[in-house]
């Protein structure tokens, strides 16, 4: 396989220092925070204003990979990494959809934060329902 090296585009500014009380997903949320984008990058953000959520991938800096098998924070039983949302994985990748209130300059203030402060962003996307909503007919262990 090939080395694929990714360079942060950001960083995440947080209430969230430790894992521990950090919300599981931005649903559960009511935390503002905000993404300080590298400040060469910010004519990448024309038109990003337009959106009110925003696709945020980055990299789980203080996650490390212990297993392919996990315990959700939902269920008691264990599952395949692959099958849940743990923060546990090969990669370390995660993605949050994110309410995006305002950007000031290289500044997106954001809520329904569930990243730790000091995250590195590695993209920044429009959230567009007509692509990103799917109806789901199946959702796993989740529905037990």
């Amino acid at each position: 396989m090939i080395n694929i090296v990714y360079k942060p585009i950001g960083v995440v500014h947080s209430p969230f220092t430790v894992a521990k009380g950090t919300p599981a997903q931005p649903v559960a949320s009511q935390a503002a925070g905000t993404i300080e984008l590298l400040p060469e990058l910010v004519e990448g953000l024309i038109d990003l204003d337009g959106f009110s959520h925003i696709i945020v991938i980055y990299h789980l800096h203080l996650s490390a990979f212990t297993s392919l098998t996990v315990v959700p924070f939902l269920d008691t039983i264990p599952h395949g990494v692959f099958a849940t949302r743990s923060p546990s994985r090969p990669n370390g990748i995660g993605f949050s959809v994110v309410e995006l209130n305002r950007i000031e300059g290289n500044i997106l203030y954001i809520n329904d934060i569930d990243m730790l402060d000091g995250t590195p962003v590695l993209d920044i996307k429009p959230f567009v329902p007509v692509f990103d909503v799917r109806q789901a007919n199946r959702t796993g262990w989740f529905t037990g």
